[in-house]
């Protein structure tokens, strides 16, 4: 089901001097509440570990932007970020950084959550997919590397505060047919 979703929905034009990669998450927790944290577009840091604070204008509609400050400890202290794609129906988020005093040009990411079942409970898959320029005097691989790491971070802690409101939730198992 994962390379199906990746397929359908993680699909990015890469150029020559361009990286890109889709990493998976498994969370114990029900769509509802992940995509509640997911699509938050004016509050990153409830799950994004290296986000201090976010200003958000707009309406939360695409096309809205956010300023992000960076926790210290990274290559970076700001990022504008222009909302892209937002579908509640689906469960898709993209954002595309337009700005900010990083070295992460032309980056843009895509996240989708989906159903699953865990242990006999309402689970669900994240996916997050990005595509970035790679900088001058860096790989391909190297890039990717980075990238990976942070979104690495960004699925645990989500996968943390996601499974710590489900069990505040108390969900119930749903009977195995």
């Amino acid at each position: 089901m994962e390379d199906e979703y990746i397929r359908k929905h993680h699909k990015h034009q890469v150029r020559e001097n361009q990286c890109t990669s889709s990493l998976v998450k498994h969370v114990k927790a029900p769509v509802h509440l992940v995509w509640s944290l997911v699509r938050s577009f004016d509050q990153p840091q409830k799950y994004k570990p290296f986000v201090s604070e976010c200003v958000a204008q707009g309406n939360f509609e695409i096309g809205s932007v956010r300023e992000v400050n960076v926790r210290s400890g990274l290559p970076a202290t700001t990022s504008t970020e222009r909302l892209e794609l937002l579908n509640d129906e689906e469960h898709i988020f993209g954002m595309k950084i337009v700005g900010g005093d990083h070295r992460l040009k032309n980056y843009s990411s895509v996240i989708t959550v989906h159903p699953e079942i865990v242990d006999g409970r309402p689970g669900t898959v994240v996916i997050e997919s990005f595509v970035v320029d790679v900088p001058d005097g860096n790989t391909k691989d190297e890039t990717c590397y980075f990238v990976e790491a942070l979104i690495k971070c960004n699925l645990k802690s989500l996968a943390d505060v996601s499974e710590r409101l489900a069990v505040q939730d108390r969900t119930e198992p749903i009977d195995r047919i």
